[in-house]
């Protein structure tokens, strides 16, 4: 639905096996496959004796599995959450049964939303709560390894990137993925906050990404430029729709995603009703009633 990116190589992987993609960098890809998370949830290990582990994945006993024979012999000392997505999460509570590590992240799903008064509806991982919070910035250490971490909302109010400091690789978890743009939906997601975590990425020198999905990113700052004028496309689209006289969600999203399966068009409703709300509060669009997925639209 969004840039289609080309991939840096291709990925190299077997599921239920770890793939050693750096000298401190292992990956383990869960075996949940779908439009919305490409080949499966990329699990990271970082470090070797004592590890973090990044991103659990889904409640799925065979990828926690795996991750504990990836680290067979060695001590799992932290578990490093970006977000609170039922791919991303669940696997904490799994991996609990096998290892004492706290879990880090910068809340449970909605933090940085529910402080501001705004009720986030279910959908993420409701159960996770983090042992230790982390904020923009927080430095977190291992043995041989430490990572720097790096607020991003947008995707979700609690997106969190961790920067391997030793490598200069960020692991962007969803707010940047290898091969598409991010989906936001609110209220949780959020346009405007996206839109400045992507502005901060563009002042910071990462050397790699690491996404939870897809391919590493070699050209940091070249993507995130793209992803920008995505978004910035977009925008026009729905003006001119609204130009147009097509005032609704519903009747903007199969004009604007016009090589998207059907079965997509809720999911890039939310998108759209992400940059709606997003122009709204920028004085470009208007409504007669409260901004939902069902107003009209009009130009301010």
């Amino acid at each position: 639905m969004g840039v289609q990116i080309p991939f840096r190589r291709d990925l190299d992987f077997n599921y239920g096996e770890a793939a050693r993609i750096g000298p401190r960098i292992r990956r383990v890809i869960a075996e949940n496959p779908s439009p919305f998370t490409l080949y499966g949830t990329g699990t990271y290990i970082l470090g070797n004796g004592r590890v973090a582990v990044i991103d659990p994945g889904p409640a799925d006993p065979a990828h926690i599995d795996a991750i504990l024979e990836a680290t067979r012999g060695e001590t799992i000392s932290h578990v490093l959450v970006t977000h609170t997505h039922m791919d991303h999460s669940p696997g904490c509570a799994l991996l609990r049964e096998h290892s004492d590590a706290p879990t880090y992240a910068y809340g449970p799903h909605g933090a940085g939303k529910l402080e501001e008064g705004v009720p986030v509806e279910e959908g993420g991982d409701m159960a996770f709560l983090p042992d230790q919070r982390v904020s923009h910035g927080d430095i977190i250490k291992g043995d041989d390894w430490s990572v720097e971490c790096v607020y991003t909302p947008g995707h979700t109010s609690n997106h969190m990137c961790y920067q391997l400091r030793e490598d200069s690789a960020l692991f962007t978890g969803d707010h940047i993925m290898g091969w598409s743009t991010s989906i936001i939906s609110p209220p949780d997601g959020d346009m405007s906050a996206y839109m400045k975590s992507l502005d901060l990425m563009l002042e910071r020198d990462d050397r790699v990404y690491w996404p939870t999905h897809g391919p590493c990113i070699d050209d940091t700052k070249g993507l995130v430029r793209a992803f920008i004028e995505h978004r910035r496309e977009r925008e026009t689209q729905i003006l001119e729709c609204v130009r147009k006289g097509v005032g609704t969600i519903k009747d903007m999203v199969p004009l604007m995603y016009t090589a998207t399966p059907e079965f997509m068009y809720p999911a890039a409703a939310r998108s759209v009703f992400a940059a709606v709300e997003y122009l709204v509060s920028k004085g470009e669009l208007a409504s007669d009633s409260d901004v939902s997925l069902d107003s009209v639209f009009r130009l301010a």
